[in-house]
């Protein structure tokens, strides 16, 4: 297929996308009387039509039960996590009972670690992009200053070339086997939220595994975005 960096040819690729219905399922901003080009998604998402309705119906069962509407609204909220369990596994291809919907981002990243890096003797570094999404970076200094680990010494930050402001990938194989017995963890983005560059996620966790360390991944951009299979992988 010929790419055209034009307006027709991207008002025709949008004519003839089968998922352009969905467009209508969202607001979106009006500046001097015209819809706005919205491109940052990955930021703040635009507000679902159908959001207002069900904050609306949340608010009703609050006013109508109090307190009990943790177990008889009409998605009671005590297991409220559990409505999003199908969605989410088919998002991220995992089976319902790997995922939960909980916290926010750097929580959550928080969560993980405390759970999964666990510094060992020589096992003490991190790997992860540089560039990445602040939450990341400040979760995993935050971390290794946790476990009396300097992260200028203990966080190997993979960089991108200076002209593409992409990451060979090439570089972090070769840094996963040139650290491999000092390496605890991998922690990147699946897709980096400033490029858009999606890693080889299984390739890259199977090289991480064989190194005897833990492979982390933050899809935080990457659910929804591209096709995920984390149970196989």
């Amino acid at each position: 297929m010929s790419h055209q960096f034009t307006e027709e040819y991207a008002s025709e690729q949008d004519r003839n996308d089968s998922l352009s219905s969905f467009r209508d399922q969202f607001i979106f901003p009006v500046t001097e009387g015209r819809p706005a080009l919205y491109f940052t998604g990955n930021s703040l998402g635009l507000q679902p039509v159908k959001a207002k309705e069900y904050m609306l119906k949340e608010f009703e069962d609050w006013a109508r039960y109090g307190v009990e509407g943790h177990t008889q609204a009409r998605m009671p909220w005590l297991p409220y996590h559990e409505f999003f369990s199908k969605s989410l596994a088919a998002i991220v291809g995992a089976r319902q009972t790997e995922v939960v919907a909980m916290n926010g981002l750097t929580t959550n990243l928080h969560l993980l670690m405390v759970s999964f890096f666990r510094p060992r003797g020589k096992r003490t570094k991190i790997i992860c992009e540089a560039k990445a999404f602040p939450s990341d970076q400040y979760a995993l200094r935050s971390q290794l200053r946790f476990h009396g680990l300097d992260p200028d010494e203990h966080l190997i930050e993979i960089q991108p070339d200076p002209e593409t402001e992409l990451i060979d990938e090439a570089k972090i194989y070769n840094a996963i086997e040139a650290n491999r017995d000092e390496l605890a963890l991998l922690m990147m983005g699946g897709v980096n939220y400033y490029t858009g560059q999606y890693f080889d996620i299984p390739g890259i966790t199977k090289a991480v595994q064989d190194a005897g360390a833990i492979a982390g991944w933050d899809l935080a951009h990457a659910a929804g975005n591209v096709l995920l299979q984390l149970h196989d992988w």
